[in-house]
């Protein structure tokens, strides 16, 4: 594959990036589908979108500082570099962390029960992240080393992983994959919990191949963060199974 110019289209010689638009299209409708499956679990579509109107710009603040942060050495001292998104710069781990806190703190002000929101969000999350990984393509970043697989990104005449595509195919299906699961929930944080263990399965590979991770001394940093959100979630998940069965036994009790 071979990526087209990164610019969508100029308003008035100020160049939009196909990595903004597609961030934008993901978001969209991911929001859609959440909204629109709401009141089929019981919540307020209105409520969710007010919701989501205050943590997605968290969330994008959040991405922003997180990569700045443990990429200080490329953006010290030059405000306009820092605020410059256009070319890329948003880490995914960061946005979920900003963004997933604001929308409990908000949970917790608004009385919205937060693990069942959580749930709802899950596949929408995904789904998102399958759209806007193909930002990356456009700028020519975020991909693997040289390989000879016939799946690939040409870069300057040379192959290398497209690391973008694999992680949007697996967003992609984890997205389908929690949308059929949700019929089949046991308890409340199940599905929001799955998606927290799968993506961070797939991503700790899939960075093992990107040749542009954010380090943190000799290891790099999405790794350590997945196997952290990984043994947390799992951990969280046991608990809240065991408490699940627990109380089927004292119902049939």
């Amino acid at each position: 594959m071979v990526a087209p110019d990164p610019v969508a289209f100029s308003i008035f010689g100020f160049d939009v990036m196909w990595y903004g638009v597609l961030i934008g299209i993901g978001i969209i409708l991911a929001c859609s589908i959440l909204y629109v499956r709401a009141p089929k679990y019981g919540y307020d579509s209105d409520k969710i979108l007010d919701v989501l109107i205050i943590s997605i710009p968290v969330g994008i603040i959040g991405a922003r500082a997180y990569y700045v942060a443990f990429n200080w050495n490329s953006y010290a001292g030059d405000i306009v570099k820092i605020l410059n998104i256009r070319g890329g710069g948003l880490a995914i781990h960061g946005g979920l962390i900003f963004g997933i806190v604001c929308a409990v703190l908000l949970c917790r002000k608004w009385n919205i029960n937060i693990k069942g929101l959580m749930d709802l969000a899950a596949p929408s999350i995904a789904f998102a992240q399958s759209i806007g990984r193909w930002g990356n393509f456009f700028n020519e970043e975020a991909h693997g080393g040289l390989t000879d697989f016939p799946i690939n990104v040409l870069i300057d005449g040379k192959t290398y992983h497209a690391t973008f595509l694999y992680e949007s195919l697996w967003c992609f299906l984890l997205f389908l994959f929690l949308l059929y699961f949700t019929k089949r929930r046991k308890f409340e944080g199940q599905i929001f919990l799955l998606y927290a263990m799968l993506y961070s399965v797939e991503r700790f590979f899939v960075e093992g191949l990107r040749t542009d991770s954010l380090m943190i001394g000799p290891f790099r940093q999405a790794q350590l963060i997945s196997v952290v959100i990984f043994a947390g979630a799992l951990a969280l998940y046991i608990v809240l199974r065991r408490r699940c069965c627990a109380q089927g036994k004292s119902a049939d009790k």
